[in-house]
């Protein structure tokens, strides 16, 4: 009966630690070497966890692509932009009734490579 329960507990323990999880997201990369400003941008983007009481919200909805939509947000805000420099990142969260929010605010200077 106890091996029983552990052949139950150790998958489902596994199951809900590793249930949700994202990649790294590379906010500024090396800017070309030569490339013109498009002057400052900001970007948002919003998130939720949700579904069930405080300490259990755990379905995400938008919350792990959040950053990357920032980013694009922050770079349709200068036509033609291809990256960001000088980016900072902020986040905030509030509650709501069956969950929390999460936005992401990104902030840098949008530049455009210029070829040589």
């Amino acid at each position: 009966m106890k091996s029983i329960r552990i052949l139950i507990a150790v998958p489902l323990l596994v199951a809900l630690l590793t249930g949700c999880s994202t990649s790294f997201t590379n906010l500024q990369t090396t800017p070309p070497e030569h490339y013109e400003t498009l002057g400052p941008v900001t970007g948002k983007a919003s998130g939720s966890l949700g579904i069930l009481g405080t300490a259990y919200y755990f379905i995400p909805m938008g919350l792990n692509s959040r950053i990357e939509r920032a980013y694009q947000n922050a770079l349709e805000q200068a036509p033609g932009a291809t990256e960001l420099i000088n980016v900072t990142y902020s986040e905030s969260w509030f509650w709501w009734i069956i969950g929390t929010g999460r936005t992401v605010t990104i902030t840098g200077e949008a530049i455009r490579g210029i070829e040589q």
